[in-house]
């Protein structure tokens, strides 16, 4: 039943609002929906993991809220050119940057620093001593898309749909770090193309991944099923014989209503979600060649 957990904290004025937000901005925290109305505003910022824990006995020497991270030094650095690039003296007259702790060792076999971005703000991140604590033995990519080339292939057919999938799919990969001069978009009549101009584009070698995107309506007729078997089969044939991965963002709806939904309109854009998972999969394509994480 429970969803998930949200912190909420008052900034005080605008002024607050905008470094906070930037601070957590310029840490590669993922940035939620937020909202905006006429008396108030909200900055919020997701993590993959959430945790609400109590405590009884020896109570750690932490702020309230609790970072963990992967890369500790990583995050230290970030925050003390974010200071630095900041800087202005509080109502007692330290500079922001002395308002960050060095890296500590803590008693629970971890690193831990603190950092306070604005007065009255206090943050602690923290990693396991142990590189390996606390990790799922699995290797995963990430979804940073800077450096990384695609092709984005797109049906003018259901154009009212398509066209929210490829402004998802635009927004995930820019999002993420992609130069828009990496992102070629190729336009086809219908979901029928769309594996022939995926192969023709994976074939040209210039590309690290494709995302595919198309709608099919099913309608009165059995053309959808025969239409729909073949994209599938084409996307995945063309993926597993020139080996660059393609994110399958081809709806196959019973009806218009439940395809502009799924493009965004109440369950999410699969335009994002599709190319998001292209990112994920070139990334992970680079250390598997590794041979481990990059």
């Amino acid at each position: 039943m429970i969803k998930g957990i949200s912190i909420l904290r008052p900034a005080g004025n605008a002024a607050a609002y905008e470094r906070l937000s930037g601070f957590f901005r310029a840490l590669g925290f993922a940035p939620g929906k937020g909202w905006q109305e006429e008396n108030s505003r909200g900055a919020s910022f997701m993590a993959p993991l959430g945790n609400l824990e109590f405590v009884d006995g020896h109570f750690p020497s932490t702020a309230d809220l609790l970072i963990e991270v992967t890369s500790l030094d990583s995050i230290h650095q970030v925050a003390e050119a974010w200071l630095r690039a900041h800087a202005v003296s509080d109502k007692s007259g330290d500079a922001a940057v002395s308002r960050l702790s060095p890296i500590s060792e803590t008693h629970w076999k971890s690193r831990i620093f603190h950092v306070e971005p604005e007065p009255g703000f206090r943050f602690s991140f923290w990693a396991w001593s142990d590189p390996v604590k606390g990790k799922p033995v699995a290797l995963e990519g990430d979804l940073s898309a800077a450096g990384m080339k695609f092709a984005i292939i797109v049906s003018r057919w259901n154009a009212v749909v398509t066209d929210r999938l490829l402004e998802g799919a635009l927004d995930a990969l820019l999002r993420s770090g992609a130069d828009r001069s990496d992102i070629q978009v190729i336009r086809v009549p219908g979901a029928w193309e769309i594996p022939a101009a995926a192969r023709a584009s994976a074939n040209t070698r210039r590309v690290d991944a494709i995302v595919t995107l198309g709608c099919l309506l099913r309608g009165e007729t059995a053309h959808y099923e025969a239409i729909y078997n073949e994209v599938a089969r084409g996307i995945g044939q063309s993926q597993q014989e020139t080996g660059i991965p393609h994110s399958f963002g081809v709806l196959t709806c019973e009806t218009l209503e439940q395809a502009l939904n799924r493009a965004g309109i109440k369950a999410g854009n699969k335009g994002f979600e599709a190319a998001a998972a292209a990112i994920e999969m070139v990334s992970l394509h680079r250390k598997v060649q590794q041979g481990g994480p990059a």
